[in-house]
């Protein structure tokens, strides 16, 4: 029986940190939170944060998921600006070098838009990397992890569709929906993350790790599942293609599945995901936006 470690979420109360800090609950793992919504002491911005070394003397394991990110809609918005690049540039400065300071083991949570430099957010990411790489950390390339989100401001796209039909009974999508991704259910997120921090001495540095379904969906297929799962909501396709990574297409590196799989279909990950909406809906917490985490 594996002894339960100390872990610590940076980023806790995020779309993934909120999902990871419950899954290591079930999985009787103690998980420890730090998040800027807990208190301005939680800044992972501010260098030199006291709050932020005496949780890295405490911890085992320490998921780096913390940034100012969102979906489509949010890094269109805001990607290019001076806060967004100063909020992330700023957090990672000063979280990396109290990682340095403690000598943690720790992932970083990537993007695989780390590759695209035309983004601001895909260049952010990639120096993540570099820090990482530096440190002797993990990098994981995140393909678009879907599960439920509580801020309606930085949704990201299956959220959008599944709340437009449900609230709305139509999809208006930004785009034609030709553009094609890889979705990744967030309770297998979670899986791949306690997993890796298990094996974290035996994984190699050589290349991040990509944490895809490795199944390629266009966005327009995404909403007609909705559509059907939802008893049949308009679908109103947008008139112009992706505009935020100009459906530039990478491939995932297939490496990671000698260790872990994803278990969930997207059809069985949407149809959980509509369910919880139907259950709970979200609260718009417009408090929580531009302060700089996810």
């Amino acid at each position: 029986m594996l002894q339960s470690r100390k872990h610590l979420v940076l980023g806790s109360r995020g779309q993934l940190g909120g999902h990871l800090m419950d899954f290591l609950a079930r999985a009787s793992e103690e998980a420890s939170a730090f998040d800027i919504l807990d208190g301005e002491h939680y800044d992972l911005r501010t260098r030199g944060n006291t709050a932020l070394a005496e949780r890295l003397a405490e911890a085992d394991f320490v998921y780096f998921l913390a940034f100012d990110v969102g979906g489509a809609r949010y890094l269109k918005k805001y990607q290019d600006t001076f806060e967004f690049i100063d909020n992330n540039a700023r957090l990672m400065s000063a979280a990396f070098d109290a990682l340095r300071r403690s000598g943690a083991p720790f992932i970083f949570a990537s993007s695989q838009m780390s590759n695209m430099i035309s983004s601001p957010y895909g260049l952010l990411k990639s120096i993540g990397e570099r820090y990482t790489s530096a440190l002797g950390g993990l990098s994981v390339r995140l393909w678009n992890v879907y599960g439920y989100e509580a801020d309606l401001d930085k949704s990201h796209v299956i959220t959008d569709f599944i709340l437009k039909a449900q609230h709305h009974g139509a999809i208006e999508m930004l785009t034609d929906g030709s553009e094609q991704r890889q979705f990744l259910f967030a309770e297998d997120f979670c899986d791949c993350m306690l997993r890796l921090s298990r094996l974290y001495g035996q994984i190699p540095r050589d290349a991040p790790l990509h944490v895809s379904s490795f199944e390629w969906t266009d966005v327009y297929s995404i909403a007609q599942i909705v559509s059907e799962l939802v008893g049949g909501a308009d679908i109103i396709r947008g008139r112009g293609g992706d505009t935020v990574q100009a459906d530039a297409r990478n491939q995932p590196d297939p490496w990671i599945l000698q260790h872990w799989r994803p278990s969930t279909t997207l059809r069985d990950g949407i149809r959980q995901l509509v369910d919880a909406y139907a259950a709970r809906p979200p609260l718009n917490l417009t408090t929580r936006a531009r302060r700089g985490f996810v």
